[in-house]
């Protein structure tokens, strides 16, 4: 065999094995076990993919909760057999989940999720008053639009759901949520922020979050969070930080719960979190 046809060979096998890789990290990422739609979205100039997951026996004539969840296949598994097992007991009601991934061929997850007032290739140090172009931003603001305005309208004429509804993510999916709580208060009942990402720029997201609490009003509302017990001390700063905001800021109409993930990490601490979350919620709705 002559060296041209070796060479061509050992081409085409790394081209067939990555070919492999990707297309196993594509369906891993950017498919679900459950019924995946795609939206286009005139806000972010793009089309979505979103995952839902029906409640078991699904019946067009009644509607449940819907739950939206950040992260995409992150931990959705375990969002599914909490919900079953939960609402199987009588604790929770079954739901409507709907999971939204970030992009596969673009890195989207800091531009959707960091809010609007800190940089999206995030830091710790506090901004530079000098950078201030407006594409160093998150662009939060316009990922919630997607949400308020085409995602949830989508939802509501193809399932049966009703108004108790809950928006959960994790890490800089929680730093969404603390903006969402703030910014559209009355979209969501529950909100979930597992181990929030609230330390970005000398924790601005804390301020806003502290700041925006005083002019909650209305309806009541549920924050849950939590945090691992090995998380490092930048992000548990920022952690007691929120809680410090609730303590001096929150309204009356304002509950909340929070727990602390005893020996696990960063990406461990929403599994340990989602059951408790659930259950807290509902505990919350009993009492208003």
């Amino acid at each position: 065999m002559s060296l041209k046809l070796v060479f061509t060979s050992l081409l085409a096998i790394l081209f067939l094995i990555g070919a492999y890789v990707l297309s196993s990290k594509y369906f891993e990422h950017y498919t679900s076990e459950f019924i995946d739609h795609d939206i286009y979205s005139d806000y972010l100039s793009e089309e979505r993919r979103v995952f839902v997951r029906l409640p078991k026996g699904y019946d067009s004539q009644k509607s449940y909760p819907l739950i939206i969840k950040l992260d995409g296949n992150f931990n959705l598994n375990r969002w599914h057999e909490s919900v079953t097992t939960l609402s199987e007991k009588k604790l929770i009601e079954d739901s409507v989940i709907v999971s939204i991934p970030n992009l596969f061929w673009t890195d989207t997850r800091n531009r959707d999720l960091v809010p609007p007032y800190a940089r999206k290739d995030v830091q710790i140090e506090a901004r530079p008053s000098t950078e201030n172009s407006p594409e160093i931003f998150g662009k939060a603001d316009l990922f919630l639009s997607f949400i308020e305005n085409e995602l949830i309208p989508f939802i509501e004429n193809k399932y049966s759901i009703n108004d108790n509804r809950v928006l959960s993510g994790f890490s800089a999916g929680g730093s969404f949520v603390l903006y969402t709580i703030v910014t559209k208060p009355k979209l969501f009942n529950g909100y979930f922020a597992f181990s929030p990402a609230a330390w970005y720029d000398n924790s601005i997201v804390v301020q806003n979050f502290k700041n925006g609490l005083t002019e909650l009003s209305g309806k009541p509302l549920f924050l849950y969070l939590s945090i691992g017990g090995n998380e490092n001390e930048i992000i548990t700063g920022s952690f007691k930080g929120l809680l410090s905001a609730i303590e001096s800021n929150a309204p009356v109409n304002f509950y909340y719960a929070h727990h602390y993930s005893e020996n696990v990490g960063h990406s461990e601490n929403p599994y340990y979190s989602v059951p408790k979350a659930l259950l807290a919620y509902y505990e919350f709705r009993e009492k208003i």
